[in-house]
């Protein structure tokens, strides 16, 4: 698949089979992450790879839609603000760098033929007691992993027009 063709396929999967999702093709997912370029490649993370089977309810303590436990694998990128690159005048990249990051694994698993769904609005500290996350490292980002199970909706998106300037504001 093209460039074009991934970025025009990908979408927000939020109904996944059962089926297991194959050791090499999650290793993809995770060799994109690694590939992925952070502020001064400080690579400022820690994926955490949970599989659901027997642990739905546990789970479901971090983000209560059951379309989060269908698919095999939940990711979780967490990240280590003292690790993180930080500009001069204070301004700090972690949020970017995690965001890069979360974008290569979901374009890798889409060229893969697998679903995901970015998750931002969690419980913190039901997931921090579930992954057992240390004090000084952050969960930041979910996405379940898995063979879609339902069909990409009607995108919509503001004109190119509406969201890019040349030159100047």
């Amino acid at each position: 698949m093209n460039f074009q063709e991934l970025i025009t396929s990908r979408y927000s999967v939020r109904a996944y089979k059962p089926q297991a999702v194959e050791d090499e093709k999650l290793l993809k997912v995770l060799d994109a992450a690694c590939l992925a370029p952070t502020a001064s490649n400080r690579q400022p993370f820690q994926i955490i790879v949970m599989h659901t089977r027997d642990r739905q309810a546990e789970l479901l303590t971090i983000y209560q839609n059951d379309w989060f436990v269908q698919a095999p694998i939940i990711l979780c990128i967490c990240g280590i603000q003292s690790s993180a690159w930080v500009r001069r005048d204070g301004k700090q990249y972690l949020g970017v760098d995690i965001g890069i990051v979360m974008d290569h694994m979901v374009l890798a698993a889409t060229d893969q033929g697998l679903g995901t769904c970015i998750i931002a609005a969690f419980d913190v500290e039901n997931a921090r007691k579930v992954l057992r996350v240390p004090a000084d490292v952050e969960p930041l980002l979910f996405t379940p992993l898995g063979y879609p199970a339902d069909l990409p909706g009607m995108k919509t998106r503001k004109k190119l027009e509406d969201l890019v300037r040349y030159e100047y504001w």
